[in-house]
């Protein structure tokens, strides 16, 4: 199956079984449950399972011949329209929403905040496209990319367009060559001084984010003396590291 495939179908809101099975459904056209189970290795009970939400979902719809259902999958199409109408959604009660997080964000302790798993990490991304600063990393890691390669492609592509530099101090040895990176200047750390933290700052931000494939975790910092002092940090480490 198309890894990419999987991961958009995942994005647009589907679960892990639902993609496996929308995806299958896509290649092998029209085929009955136990087809579907064969193909995705998941067993009968939770291919109907999901099958049915699927159906719901307007994503898949059947046939009965001899007595038994052949699933199709429907355009995909249907999936734009589903995360329209989920914007759609969002959109119908975000006055409210803002409306209560403007009555409640003097109160936030703001200057520092943990986000955990890959949906917190992607957070701390989408807050260093929002700054539109230049960014600096210490430790870059090819784990980062093991878990958010997808991710990564649009973030680059975002940051790109906004003209943000990177400056990135690798953690090395490197096992497998990296996407080519726009805007950037990389430099390697020796071996002995990796870790599996990285560093990012940007603007009047710190992100200490911790790499674990299983429990990925990020602290933000936003205070200005904070970042500065990463800063030159940074460039010390900079001047001291090699290049690839």
């Amino acid at each position: 199956m198309n890894p990419e495939i999987k991961q958009s179908l995942k994005q647009a809101g589907l679960t892990e079984n639902e993609s496996s099975i929308y995806q299958a459904l896509l290649e092998m056209g029209s085929r009955p449950a136990g087809t579907i189970s064969r193909r995705t290795g998941l067993h009968r009970r939770v291919i109907y399972d999901a099958l049915d939400r699927l159906i719901k979902k307007g994503l898949v719809g059947y046939i009965v011949e001899n007595n038994r259902k052949i699933f199709h999958a429907s355009n995909p199409n249907r999936l734009v329209e589903i995360v329209e109408e989920q914007k759609q959604t969002i959109n119908n009660s975000l006055n409210d929403m803002m409306l209560l997080f403007s009555q409640t964000k003097e109160k936030q302790r703001e200057d520092t905040m943990v986000f955990k798993g890959k949906a917190g990490l992607k957070s701390v991304f989408e807050d260093q496209i929002e700054q539109g600063k230049e960014i600096f990393i210490i430790g870059g890691s090819e784990v980062a990319y093991d878990l958010m390669e997808f991710y990564f492609n649009w973030f680059d592509k975002r940051r790109k367009s906004k003209k943000m530099p990177i400056k990135i101090i690798f953690n090395t040895p490197l096992t497998k060559r990296l996407p080519k990176i726009p805007l950037a200047e990389i430099k390697y750390l020796p071996e002995k001084y990796s870790s599996p933290l990285a560093i990012n700052i940007y603007g009047d931000r710190v992100a200490i984010i911790f790499w674990n494939k299983e429990k990925p975790l990020a602290i933000l910092i936003k205070q200005k003396e904070i970042a500065e002092g990463y800063k030159k940090h940074f460039e010390l480490m900079w001047n001291a590291s090699r290049k690839g």
